[in-house]
């Protein structure tokens, strides 16, 4: 099975907790809280070993916030590389309204790094970088980070002839398309961001992906939409997939188990259409699970039953 590591440079102590209503200034009485360690490649390597794949999880780590991060990560059996910086790693805060349903998502910027730091950190990923390995370069960048930092991982991960999946946003997503990856994964919004259109209907996101693709910015595209579903292009077609059915209690993670899934698929050697489902299936686990909690591989498993993606599909608007 192919090697698999994901790389965070951003990670977070995931807090989550839940209150009968949110109200200005009062004192909000919470329900018992949880930890976990999180942000976009943290959680992708977490719902990796969830669905017992292979993986290894670089990430950033600073003072005790970044030792708790480890000791949680271990106790899940997740194994790790922490790469050691002077500042303190950061915190996340979600809590759930129960009164409204309504999840309220605080995430802070993060630690600043130094030049040295993000330099050491390349040349420390190239290391673990191995030939045909799948390498998952996830989330925001923390200050101090350049924005082609991602472009340059790129770099890295050709010269081990290794394959790059990044999932992020904004300059940082412009900067890596540029060089060009293997899989890229925005969101709608993150989409919409970076070509500066409205994509106000599915063929326009279709169209825009495949632009992409032709271009060489990825091999593989799959824009994520919420509750209007997944599109994914490559050179060889373009497939939709609806959502899934399901009761929602959380979204926190479930664009990072999409990445999972599909990096499970890929690392078992199916067709991009194969892990395109098993992506959706573990999307979909995610969702319904609470807070920042990640969907096992039974669920998921059961749930890739019911996954169809279609290569004919009709035009939908979208909702802005």
């Amino acid at each position: 099975m192919t090697n698999i590591l994901t790389i965070t440079m951003n990670p977070a102590l995931d807090v989550s907790t839940a209150v009968d209503e949110v109200r200005h200034t009062s004192k909000l009485r919470c329900e018992p809280m949880q930890r976990r360690a999180g942000g976009g490649g943290v959680n992708v390597a977490r719902e990796l070993h969830k669905l017992g794949a292979g993986v290894l999880a670089f990430y950033t780590a600073g003072h005790s916030m970044g030792r708790v991060m480890l000791s949680l990560l271990q106790h899940e059996g997740v194994s790790c590389h922490p790469f050691a910086i002077s500042a303190s790693s950061r915190e996340s805060f979600t809590v759930l309204e129960h009164s409204t349903g309504h999840e309220y998502r605080f995430v802070l910027p993060g630690p600043e790094l130094t030049t040295q730091e993000w330099e050491q950190a390349l040349v420390d990923i190239e290391k673990l970088c191995s030939p045909q390995s799948l390498v998952v370069a996830s989330g925001s960048l923390p200050p101090g980070v350049p924005v082609d930092f991602y472009a340059r991982v790129s770099e890295v991960v050709q010269r081990a002839h290794a394959a790059l999946v990044v999932d992020t946003s904004g300059e940082p997503l412009r900067a890596a398309l540029a060089h060009g990856v293997y899989m890229v994964k925005p969101s709608l919004h993150e989409l919409r961001d970076l070509c500066d259109k409205p994509l106000s209907r599915l063929y326009e996101v279709r169209d825009m992906a495949k632009d992409m693709v032709q271009h060489g910015a990825a091999q593989i595209m799959v824009v994520s939409m919420g509750e209007m579903g997944a599109l994914m292009v490559t050179q060889q077609g373009n497939w939709y997939a609806p959502p899934l059915q399901v009761e929602v209690h959380s979204a926190v993670g479930a664009g990072d188990s999409f990445v999972a899934g599909m990096v499970w698929g890929l690392s078992q050697q199916q067709s991009p259409v194969q892990a395109f489902a098993k992506g959706v299936a573990c999307a979909t686990a995610t969702l319904m699970s609470t807070a920042s909690g990640l969907g096992d591989a039974a669920q998921v498993l059961q749930l890739l039953e019911q996954v169809h993606c279609f290569d004919q599909f009709p035009d939908q608007v979208l909702p802005i």
